[in-house]
């Protein structure tokens, strides 16, 4: 029996869940536009564990998105991630924030393309098949009308950029599911369940998140 905590802070959504054997029991996620990381997520860890009547004895490994997505809120999740490793001597396990992202996506065909927004037209994104197979890895790349023009079969997009995008993206084979915007530590459980079962774990005093680019200080102007 494998108890595995789950940890997804990428994006604004701050999401917690614990699973058996790969099957979600419990997820607590609130998603702010403040980014409410810092004073939720060992809130949720608490109440996932305390709720789900599992000891922190019991869990096997620690799963955290490991990016790409917000800085902030990666630095706080893998933080997070390793302090509990360390405390209770258990693996880490990375999970891709687009995979779980692309997971929430059920289809027979087709391809999946989870976006995240980076800045003014540039995402983060990636392809996927409909059994959310990598086809394509992950890349930041600029939106516009010619993005995605050699696929001819159907496109699902998801992600946080809808809004900016689907103005652009106008080819009558892209579909937009709008209503799935955040990844969720909900579908984490499979995903990092499948890694435990292969030993598929990181270093946890050496991993760092998958910024994907460098962070960006902008410093006050002098007046």
């Amino acid at each position: 029996m494998s108890f595995i905590l789950n940890i997804e802070t990428a994006t604004k959504n701050c999401s917690v869940s614990i699973a058996k054997n790969g099957e979600t029991i419990l997820c607590k996620e609130i998603a702010e536009e403040g980014y409410s990381h810092a004073e939720k997520l060992h809130v949720f860890i608490e109440e996932v564990i305390a709720e789900s009547g599992v000891s922190v004895q019991d869990l096997k490994a620690v799963a955290v998105s490991q990016g790409p997505g917000s800085y902030t809120g990666l630095r706080i999740g893998v933080s997070a991630a390793k302090g509990l490793c360390f405390a209770l001597n258990i693996p880490l396990i990375a999970v891709d924030t687009l995979q779980t992202l692309a997971s929430q996506v059920s289809i027979s065909e087709g391809k999946i393309i989870p976006m995240l927004d980076a800045r003014r037209m540039e995402v983060y994104s990636a392809v996927f098949n409909a059994k959310v197979e990598i086809e394509r890895p992950i890349q930041a790349e600029i939106i516009n009308e010619d993005s995605f023009a050699d696929y001819t079969d159907t496109i699902y997009f998801v992600g946080d950029c809808a809004d900016k995008c689907k103005a652009v993206l106008t080819k009558e084979n892209f579909i937009f599911l709008e209503e799935i915007k955040y990844p969720s530590a909900r579908e984490m459980s499979k995903i990092s369940y499948d890694k435990y079962q292969k030993s598929d774990t990181v270093d946890v005093a050496y991993f760092e998140p998958y910024y994907l680019k460098d962070f960006m200080m902008t410093l006050p102007s002098k007046k």
